[in-house]
């Protein structure tokens, strides 16, 4: 009778993470980049915070969900950057699994909620220009906190199955995870029995929550620009899409980077090189982290004034900025 090998099936209680692949020789600048990219994230977004809250002009709810947005930056760009310096600094790519499905919990589950704040950015902006005599009234304090509730429980429940269904897989102790996080798939190759169920799960997640917040961002700016286009003067034009711009800044450089790494994961395996879509996976996460705040630092009049005010520099050398 055949000796059956001795092969656990269970999860292994340590992941390696290699890092980004194929980048080994210029790790230093690729550190260097990555971490320059997370300091003024960590910066920008706490400066952000800190004037919000100090600043009572801007306790409105434009400014609440530029909170949010901020606060879930830092903790996004927090739950990878750390552990991507280290592999690159210490070469310290092993994870116990237990912190391997949380990390992989918060980063998807930040994924969804920063999904979710940029649609109920395009919410309010549609608010204040289609319906600004009603946009005090509806958009009450109570009323953003059930929205606010809304985006983080919708988080939770839909992507708390993942790390449930990742940990139920079978490996046949094989523990290197070729990425420099635990992202969803990148632990699922790593598993050796049928992954069609993640796989699918994965998929279907990720159309259903980018697709229909990107559809309720495009129908809003939709009747936000028939708005527009009805104003009588061209300066009311104006000023209507100036309120816009900071957003549509900040939905481009949130959406494009995930659709293009989403895509190439998915689609072009054989044409676009590992290594590329591991690192166009961490700019994902830490680029709209540190654009955010220059974005609303610079077309925010409210914003920059206060910036100014701190670092003590005279408002009137920047008028051109105005």
């Amino acid at each position: 009778m055949p000796l059956v090998p001795n092969i656990s099936f269970h999860m292994p209680s340590a992941f390696l993470l290699i890092g980004i692949p194929g980048l080994q020789e210029g790790s230093v600048w690729t550190s260097i980049f990555f971490c320059s990219l997370y300091v003024l994230a960590i910066l920008g977004n706490g400066t952000i915070l800190y004037i919000i809250k100090t600043e009572e002009s801007l306790h409105t709810p434009m400014f609440f969900f530029l909170s949010m947005l901020a606060l879930n930056d830092l903790a996004f760009s927090s739950s990878t950057v750390p552990k991507t310096l280290a592999i690159f600094w210490l070469d310290d790519g092993l994870i116990d699994a237990t912190s391997c499905l949380t990390q992989m919990f918060f980063v998807h589950c930040l994924s969804v909620i920063e999904s979710g704040t940029l649609a109920s950015m395009a919410y309010d902006r549609f608010m204040a220009i289609c319906s600004p005599l009603r946009y005090n009234s509806v958009l009450t304090y109570s009323l953003l906190e059930k929205i606010a509730f809304v985006i983080l429980a919708r988080a939770v429940v839909v992507i708390f199955p993942i790390p449930v269904l990742v940990g139920r897989l079978q490996y046949c102790g094989g523990n290197v995870v070729l990425h420099s996080y635990c992202d969803h798939m990148a632990v699922v190759n790593v598993a050796c029995g049928d992954t069609q169920i993640n796989s699918v799960y994965g998929l279907a997640l990720s159309l259903f929550i980018t697709g229909f917040d990107l559809l309720f961002i495009g129908l809003s700016y939709a009747m936000i620009l028939r708005t527009i286009f009805k104003m009588p003067s061209r300066e009311a034009r104006h000023k209507a899409v100036g309120t816009c711009g900071s957003h549509i800044c900040v939905i481009i450089s949130a959406y494009l980077p995930g659709i293009f790494s989403f895509v190439t994961y998915r689609f072009g395996k054989k044409t676009v090189p590992h290594n590329v879509h591991i690192f166009l996976a961490n700019i994902y996460i830490v680029f709209p982290a540190f654009m955010n705040p220059f974005i609303y630092g610079v077309r925010t009049k409210q914003i920059r004034r206060r910036v100014l005010h701190i670092l003590t520099i005279n408002p009137k050398a920047f008028h051109s900025f105005r």
